[in-house]
């Protein structure tokens, strides 16, 4: 590992400015899951580390404000998961932190690393796109909003300027019953990086959404208009080609996970397995109601 300084600042303006300051040389740590594997064996270097842990205003926090859920960046996969389950709501978020490598990379990885690391395999980030989320960005202009679906520009690159750091993520809550459902396919069971990964909402008017990781260099958004897909007792093979049609937007490579035609083949079983238990869920909820 190549030697680097390291600061710890007690305030958000602090960091910015050093983050700004430093410019390209420096990285920021917040759960350093990934981080701190890439320094170790030698993936990246760096020549200033600004731990953003001590950071008061990025101290774990979920509060519902202004119609939409605030997780902010301190807060890990483990307490959004308990959080969730606690609250009954946004089961793919939770399906899919509950997925994130093992129980104690998730007592320190947080939602915000996971984004901000912009892996294409990462498991939130689909959920986090079909959801409407949107990344809470602080800087020397002013604090600024990106949804993620855009903040994550490509494989390892995101929409972040000199001194931004990203606060927190904000989850638009739905003025309608809605219900969604993460799924994946790994080479084995338990802790391993998605081969695919996917997210499906649907709500109450009909609306349904899916969004796709690992099979494009950034989240892969896709909307069904024709109805099909909301109706559950649409014609069995008219779901299959509507499924099609929103899978050929992908652009899966092949490499030591799966091989692109088969990630290909398998959007279309994981979609059609999302959507039934986001119908199911919708359905529930409707009952409920």
């Amino acid at each position: 590992m190549k030697p680097f300084d390291y600061l710890r600042p007690a305030g958000l303006a602090e960091a910015s400015e050093a983050w700004a300051d430093a410019g390209s040389s420096a990285r920021l740590l917040a759960g350093g899951t990934d981080l701190t594997v890439a320094l170790r064996h030698g993936h990246l270097a760096t020549d200033l580390v600004i731990d953003l842990k001590a950071v008061v205003e990025l101290g774990p926090d979920i509060v519902v404000d202004a119609g939409a859920l605030r997780i902010s960046a301190g807060t890990t996969m483990m307490q959004v998961g308990r959080f969730l389950a606690e609250h009954g709501s946004l089961p793919a978020l939770r399906e899919a932190t509950e997925v994130v490598g093992s129980i104690q990379i998730r007592n320190r990885a947080t939602l915000v690393g996971n984004i901000c690391n912009a892996s294409p395999a990462a498991d939130t980030v689909p959920v986090l796109a079909a959801l409407g989320a949107s990344v809470e960005v602080y800087g020397p202009h002013g604090t600024r909003l990106r949804p993620v679906a855009d903040f994550i520009e490509g494989n390892r690159r995101i929409d972040l300027g000199a001194g931004e750091i990203v606060t927190a993520v904000l989850i638009p809550l739905p003025d309608e019953p809605r219900g969604s459902a993460f799924d994946r396919i790994t080479r084995r069971r338990g802790v391993d990086l998605a081969t695919t990964n996917m997210c499906c909402t649907i709500s109450a008017a009909g609306e349904v959404v899916m969004a796709f990781g690992a099979v494009s260099p950034r989240p892969l958004v896709v909307r069904d208009e024709t109805g099909t897909l909301a109706d559950p007792a649409s014609d069995p093979a008219d779901r299959q080609d509507a499924i099609r049609r929103l899978a050929a937007h992908a652009t899966p490579i092949s490499d030591v996970r799966a091989s692109a035609d088969y990630r290909s083949a398998m959007l279309a079983t994981m979609a059609e397995r999302a959507l039934r238990v986001a119908q199911e869920r919708l359905a529930g909820m409707m009952t409920d109601a």
